[in-house]
């Protein structure tokens, strides 16, 4: 893996805080859906640790979406709750269409204030598009590459690869046997330009192997119900911010 370093403006948070992702209640009553229950989450997240907080906005009824209209009061809420670099999703589980979700990105020309940031998969078709209408938004670009899939080597041949934010590396081996060998793998696989940091995490199984493997290499993390809805020693996590003192622990 060749990457920068951690230090530089714009460098990735000690630890970033992933809110819900595609957890439904069902899954926990602790996952936050609306505006006001993700503030909340938030800033209790963010009181116990986390630098920075990545969110799925949903629709009353509970879907995701990339719509200004379900976008503009999470982020309201978001910014009064808390300081720091606020991001969202942009990737196909929010709008599967390619096109529709680059119409969307631009469409967010009436947010007032848009994200910090945005996470496009790289795997995606549309992956180039939409990060480009992004950075024509000013959004920062959180580049998600996934083990197991081409993203990696569609991200080594991106023109793009050396605007982006940060690299997120997502390790998707659920099983904590192997998944920090699948992490150490997919490191070694990337291409990263010099100056853009990479973020590592895993899920489920593998979430708390894989983070700890980030620490050791002195690589940005990530927590929260998005990824595991276990604590370390296997027991339910109450809140994100139960994960965010956990890893930071």
């Amino acid at each position: 893996m060749r990457t920068g370093g951690t230090d530089r403006p714009g460098a990735p948070p000690a630890l970033q805080v992933c809110l819900n992702g595609s957890r439904v209640p069902g899954d926990t009553a602790a996952v936050p859906m609306s505006p006001a229950s993700i503030a909340e989450a938030a800033a209790l997240a963010v009181a116990a640790g986390a630098r920075d907080v990545r969110v799925h906005p949903r629709t009353p009824c509970g879907a995701e979406s990339l719509s200004p209209r379900v976008l503009a009061p999470v982020l309201t809420a978001l910014r009064a709750a808390v300081a720091v670099p606020v991001g969202v999703t942009a990737s196909a589980s929010a709008e599967p269409d390619p096109g529709r979700r680059v119409e969307r990105v631009r469409s967010w020309a009436v947010l007032a204030e848009p994200p910090d940031h945005a996470s496009v998969d790289w795997h995606e078709p549309g992956a180039e598009e939409v990060a480009a209408a992004l950075l024509e938004r000013g959004v920062g670009v959180e580049a998600g590459v996934r083990s197991g899939t081409d993203g990696p080597a569609r991200f080594a041949r991106s023109p793009l690869a050396s605007r982006v934010l940060r690299v997120r590396a997502e390790v998707a081996d659920r099983d904590p046997a192997t998944a920090g060998a699948t992490a150490r793998a997919l490191l070694g696989g990337l291409d990263v330009p010099s100056g853009v940091p990479v973020l590592l995490h895993g899920v489920d199984g593998g979430t708390w192997p894989v983070l700890r493997l980030a620490r050791r290499l002195g690589l940005g993390t990530r927590i929260g119900l998005a990824d595991t809805l276990l604590l370390p020693d296997g027991t339910r996590a109450r809140s994100n911010a139960e994960l965010v003192a956990a890893a930071l622990a």
